[in-house]
Formats: C-alpha cells, sequence, structure tokens
C-alpha cells in the first residue's frame, strides 16, 4: 500500500510540541475552532506561538474572513509568518459562493493552499481545475462528518485520489477522523494525507497487537476493574 502520511489535527501548544518531536507526524492541521478550544487571543501572535515549535514540518492555518478580498488579506499575512505554512482556505463562504478565483489566484502567487470543508466530488473537480500542478496543494475532504449523517467517504476519497492522480503536487486530504481504522481505508484508497486528535494517533501507534493479545488484553482490564470495584456475587 502507498505511504499516507499522518498529520495531527490540533492547536494546543503543549500537544504540537508533543507531537512535533514523533516520527508518526508527518504535519499539522488547525482551524479557528480548535484554536478558539487552545484558547487563542490574539490569532498572529498564537500562530506564531505554534511556528516557533513547529519549524519544519507543515502546519496549516486557516482565513476566517467570509469574503473574497478579506479572505486574500488574511491569507497574503498568512503565508508571511513561514515557509512551512499551508493556508487554508473553505471551499465556499458562508453565503455558499465558490472560492475559486481566490483558489486560482493564490496558487499563482505560489502559496502552498490547503481547500477545506470539501465533501462533493463536484467540488473536488472545480478546485481541482483552480490548480495549477506548480505549488503543493492539498485538498481536505470531511470523510467523518459524512459518516457522521449517513453518507459513505469512500467512493468520493477514492474518485478525488484518481481525479487528482495526474497532478504531483496535489494531494488529498482525509479529514475528520472518527476511529484508527480510517488510517488503513485512507491507506487502501491511496490518499496521500489523513489528519486525526492526538488520541487516534496514539491509538494507530498501536497497530499490529494480534487478536490473541487483544484478548488477553481486554480480559485482563475487565479483571482489573471487576477488583477495584470490590464486586461480589
Amino acid at each position: 500500500m502507498p505511504k499516507t502520511k499522518i498529520f495531527c489535527d490540533i492547536a494546543d501548544s503543549k500537544a504540537i510540541n508533543n507531537f512535533n518531536k514523533k516520527s508518526i507526524v508527518n504535519g499539522f492541521t488547525t482551524n479557528p475552532s480548535l484554536m478558539r478550544k487552545a484558547g487563542a487571543k490574539s490569532y498572529e501572535k498564537y500562530s506564531k506561538i505554534l511556528l516557533k515549535i513547529c519549524k519544519k514540518k507543515p502546519i496549516s492555518l486557516e482565513v476566517f474572513a467570509d469574503n473574497l478580498k478579506d479572505m486574500e488579506k488574511q491569507a497574503l499575512k498568512i503565508n508571511s509568518w513561514g515557509k512551512n505554512i499551508y493556508v487554508k482556505i473553505p471551499v465556499v463562504n458562508s453565503k455558499g459562493k465558490f472560492t475559486g478565483q481566490l483558489i486560482r489566484k493564490l496558487n499563482k502567487k505560489r502559496i502552498k493552499l490547503n481547500i477545506t470543508a470539501v465533501y462533493t466530488i463536484a467540488q473536488v473537480k472545480k478546485i481541482n481545475k483552480c490548480l495549477d500542478n506548480k505549488t503543493n496543494s492539498i485538498i481536505s475532504i470531511f470523510s467523518g462528518r459524512m459518516a457522521d449523517v449517513g453518507k459513505d467517504p469512500v467512493p468520493i476519497i477514492k474518485k478525488a485520489v484518481q481525479m487528482t492522480n495526474k497532478k504531483n503536487k496535489v494531494e488529498i486530504l482525509w479529514a475528520s477522523v472518527r476511529e484508527p481504522y480510517n488510517y488503513i481505508q485512507a491507506k487502501q484508497l491511496g490518499c496521500q494525507i489523513i489528519t486525526m486528535p492526538p488520541k487516534i494517533i496514539e491509538k494507530v501507534s498501536n497497530f499490529g497487537k494480534s487478536f490473541d493479545r487483544l484478548t488477553k488484553d481486554t480480559v485482563i482490564a475487565f479483571l482489573k476493574d471487576s477488583r477495584k470495584s470490590k464486586f461480589r456475587i
């Protein structure tokens, strides 16, 4: 199976400091919600704290404006903070307007982009037309959120990988991971990147345990808890 890079989806500076040291982690993704959860007050100051920790591995930092003009201003500023930055641009704004015009413009300026909040093949097709394959770009497909509402992300990821396979600088990213097995699925589909929260990465690190070992570990865990509870029948 082809290599699928693992990115850690987190904005907490302590977690990034920890996972930046792990060879299993190839990069990081953040978003405004994760930044808020991490306690960021100033987006720029906090981003620069993260960039001091993560100096070499790619890290995605997202714009949060809602119109193309302000998105562009934010994108140019974010891009100026470091060479390892991918600027995250949502595929549409809150009114549903496709951001293709901006994607094309920033791509021509050789700014590395991570197009986010993607859910459909139609969106992937439109994004792909805006990317000239001269600058590294990522298309983030929110597989977990699809599954949350009963949609199967596998056919969409598979088609997206096929659709972009002639562009070696365009990578498909499996986003919003819900379980460790998603990593296996991403690898089988030839998906170049998967981004996951720390807890899932820790579980992926334990891949390879035999069923016999899992059985014994499970029984031991139940036994320990029953003894701690001093259960009697």
